[in-house]
């Protein structure tokens, strides 16, 4: 790996994190375009690169981050843990990383080893992710807004998070959908799917932190990470605010069509 293919990488993973076109398909791709292995190495600096979006969503929301937090612990202190909305929304997102986390650890060796065909799986799950966002988009009426969320509402969105673990697929896309499905209007299911994805996000990037720190020469791999990682940050906080200004007025089938071109592309050139 060289600087350049760091800053390559945290450009793609800050593009596509957020916007629903599958952030680990392109990652999978970007790295067979470089030349780089599907190794463990190349596996935990893309996980790692997701701190990165990590930091940027907790930049882009630190008001609602706040709120939730502040009103979740005082909620807790007066005896009245859903006291009010910002304080049940605390508990909300607890009950949607739990199925994803539970998932996550379960499965993380058979999802690596997945990684040996990436092109295969990411031009399958970019074909699922194109089939999804259009399914949800057609069906749902999509009028609820945030303040309405309930427990079915984060284990709906948590199962669909559980999509997101599989090579090539969409977190975004998949909690976006799983709002949608909810019938949350495009803005507030965006808003909820990051805010539900968050604490996932960030464990599974300092799990991987753990494991780079046991590999050989980590200290030589470090600048690597930390260039991928400052350029997905800087990427992802522009992504983001400009995804939940495009889904204020327009729909997600331009992303639906742009997944199954690209997985048909993909498929057809593997």
């Amino acid at each position: 790996m060289t600087p350049l293919h760091a800053i390559l990488l945290g450009i793609v993973q800050g593009l596509t994190e957020f916007i629903p076109v599958s952030s680990t398909a392109h990652l999978f791709i970007a790295s067979t375009l470089l030349g780089l292995p599907s190794d463990e190495r190349t596996f935990s600096f893309n996980v790692i690169i997701q701190l990165g979006t990590v930091v940027a969503m907790l930049a882009f929301f630190w008001k609602d981050i706040w709120q939730i937090t502040k009103a979740f612990f005082l909620g807790i202190k007066h005896g009245q843990p859903f006291e009010n909305f910002h304080a049940r929304l605390g508990w909300l997102v607890i009950a949607a990383t739990i199925p994803a986390g539970i998932a996550g650890l379960l499965l993380r060796e058979f999802v690596q080893s997945m990684s040996s065909d990436s092109l295969l799986w990411a031009g399958i799950r970019l074909l699922f992710t194109a089939f999804l966002l259009t399914a949800v988009e057609y069906f749902d009426k999509k009028n609820r807004a945030l303040e309405s969320a309930t427990w079915l509402d984060a284990l709906t969105v948590g199962l669909f998070q559980v999509l997101a673990i599989f090579p090539g697929a969409s977190r975004s896309g998949s909690t976006i959908a799983g709002g949608m499905v909810r019938g949350f209007d495009r803005p507030s299911a965006a808003r909820f799917a990051f805010l539900m994805s968050a604490p996932i996000l960030l464990a599974a990037g300092l799990y991987e932190t753990v494991n780079v720190f046991k590999m050989e020469d980590t200290a030589g791999f470090l600048p690597y990470l930390a260039i991928g990682f400052i350029t997905a940050a800087g990427v992802g906080w522009l992504a983001i605010k400009w995804l939940l200004a495009y889904l204020r007025q327009h729909s997600l089938y331009i992303f639906a069509a742009y997944c199954f071109v690209a997985g048909t592309i993909v498929l057809f050139l593997r």
